[in-house]
C-alpha cells in the first residue's frame, strides 16, 4: 500500500494542502515548526483515528476554524481507495470511503496500515503502562479491526462500572446492577486479553531479531512479557516459544473470579482495580526489565527495534504497511541509521520528515519534498545530490 495524493484543509498548521507522494522513500525537508510532522502525522491518523503526539482531536484542527480534514488516494494492489476524514472536535468525526459515508469511523481501522517511528516512541520503553497499551491496542486494532469494537465496548462498561462503584458504598442496592457489569466486563475483558497475549507473543521473536540487528551481537537479548492483574494472563516474564496462550474463554472465567475475590476493595475504593485496562507490556532487556536498567542508547535500540518487529509483524501477515520516520535519524548513530535504512529501504512507501537532508542516509534520498512557509513543495529530480543536499538544508 501507499498513499498517491494526500490533502489536508484546516489540519494543525496547515490552512491547505495538496501533495502528490510516490512508492519508495520521500523525504520532507525543513526548519523545524514549518509543519513536516503535521503531514505525516495526517498520515497516521488514517490508520488510528488518533494522533501520535496529542491524546484528543481538538489540537489537530488549525485555530480558528471549526474542523479539519484529511482526504488521501491510496494504491493497495490494484485498487484505488479515496479516504476521507472530517475532523470535529466535540462532536462525531465523519468518515468517507469511496465516497460513501461509513456508520461509524471505527470501521475505517484496518484499512490504511502504517508504521511510524518517532522521538516520542522511547516512551514505549521509558514511559507509564498507558504508552504500552495503547500501543499494543492499536496494533492489534490494525491487525483485527473487529477488535476496535471490542475495545470500545470495554471501555464504555468499564466507564460506567467505575460510576457504579463511587456509589455503591454509600448505596448497597447498587451491588445487584454492578454484577451485570461484572458480567460484560469479564467477557470483554476475556477478549481483549486473549487478543493481546496472542499479539505480544506473535510480536516477541521479531522484537528479538530486530533488536540484535539494531544492537549488534554481543547485546543483551530483547524479549516481551505481559503482566496482569489476572494471574492467568501473566506475571511479567518472557513468553517462551511454543507456549501457547490461554483462550478467550478461560481468561473471562479467571478475570469474572479475581473481579469477585476483590469486590470489597473496589467498592471501598470506588474503582475497577482488574482487567486489561490496568495491564502491561514487560520489555526484557538480558535478565532485566528495559525500564529502569537499558542505558539511553539501549532505549532508543528497543524503542527502534519494536516499531521495526511491528513492520515485519504486518508484512509476515501478508500487508504492506507505510512507514513513517519522523525526525528520527539525527537521533541515531551510525549503527542505528544502517539498520533503520536497510528496513526502511524495503518499504513499498517510506515517508521521511528531516531538518536536514545530509541526516538522512544517501540510499533514502528518493523523492524530496520542500517544506516552508506554509507550502510543500516537490522538488525536481534532477536537483538531487550534495549541491540539492546543502540547498534544501539552508532552506530548512
Amino acid at each position: 500500500m501507499y498513499v498517491r495524493h494526500l490533502q489536508l484543509g484546516s489540519f494543525r498548521s496547515w490552512e491547505a494542502v495538496d501533495l502528490a507522494l510516490t512508492p519508495g522513500p520521500t523525504v520532507l525537508v525543513g526548519r523545524n515548526g514549518q509543519g513536516k510532522t503535521n503531514l505525516v502525522e495526517a498520515v497516521g491518523y488514517l490508520a488510528t483515528l488518533g494522533s501520535h503526539r496529542v491524546s484528543s482531536d481538538a489540537p489537530l484542527v488549525r485555530h480558528g476554524a471549526a474542523q479539519a480534514v484529511v482526504r488521501a488516494a491510496l494504491r493497495k494492489d490494484d485498487r484505488e481507495l479515496l479516504v476521507e476524514v472530517e475532523i470535529n472536535p466535540g462532536k462525531a468525526n465523519r468518515v468517507r470511503v469511496n465516497r460513501s459515508p461509513l456508520p461509524r469511523p471505527r470501521e475505517l481501522l484496518g484499512l490504511v496500515k502504517t508504521v511510524l517511528f518517532a522521538p516520542e516512541d522511547l516512551a514505549l520503553v521509558r514511559g507509564d503502562p498507558t504508552e504500552r497499551r495503547r500501543f499494543l491496542d492499536d496494533l492489534l486494532v490494525s491487525r483485527t479491526p473487529r477488535l476496535a469494537g471490542v475495545r470500545a465496548d470495554y471501555e464504555r462498561v468499564l466507564k460506567q462500572r467505575n460510576a457504579l462503584l463511587k456509589t455503591a458504598k454509600l448505596a448497597r442496592g447498587n451491588l445487584a446492577t454492578l454484577e451485570v457489569w461484572d458480567g460484560h466486563l469479564a467477557d470483554l475483558g476475556g477478549q481483549l486479553l486473549a487478543a493481546r497475549l496472542q499479539l505480544a507473543a506473535d510480536l516477541d521473536p521479531f522484537v528479538t531479531a530486530a533488536y540484535e540487528g539494531v544492537a549488534g551481537e554481543g547485546a543483551d537479548r530483547a524479549r516481551l512479557g505481559y503482566t496482569s492483574t489476572v494471574p492467568l494472563a501473566g506475571d511479567g516474564t518472557a513468553f517462551l516459544p511454543g507456549i501457547g496462550v490461554p483462550s478467550a474463554a478461560e481468561l473471562t472465567a479467571a478475570l469474572a473470579r479475581r473481579v469477585e475475590e476483590r469486590r470489597k476493595e473496589e467498592v471501598d475504593r470506588g474503582v475497577t482495580l482488574v482487567g486489561p485496562h490496568r495491564d502491561d507490556l514487560v520489555l526484557h532487556l538480558g535478565p532485566v526489565p528495559a525500564k529502569g536498567y537499558a542505558s539511553h542508547g539501549e532505549s532508543w535500540s528497543f524503542a527502534l527495534a519494536v516499531k521495526l518487529a511491528c513492520f515485519a509483524l504486518l508484512r509476515a501477515d501478508g500487508e504492506e504497511p507505510v512507514l513513517v520516520l519522523d525526525d528520527v535519524f539525527a537521533e541515531l548513530d551510525a549503527g542505528r541509521r544502517t539498520a533503520l535504512a536497510e528496513v526502511a529501504g524495503t518499504a513499498e512507501q517510506c515517508l521521511i520528515t528531516a531538518a536536514v537532508a545530509e541526516d538522512v542516509p544517501a540510499a533514502l534520498r528518493g523523492t524530496r519534498v520542500q517544506v516552508a512557509a506554509g507550502t510543500a513543495t516537490v522538488l525536481p529530480a534532477e536537483v538531487d545530490g550534495p549541491v540539492a543536499a546543502e540547498e534544501a538544508g539552508a532552506h530548512g
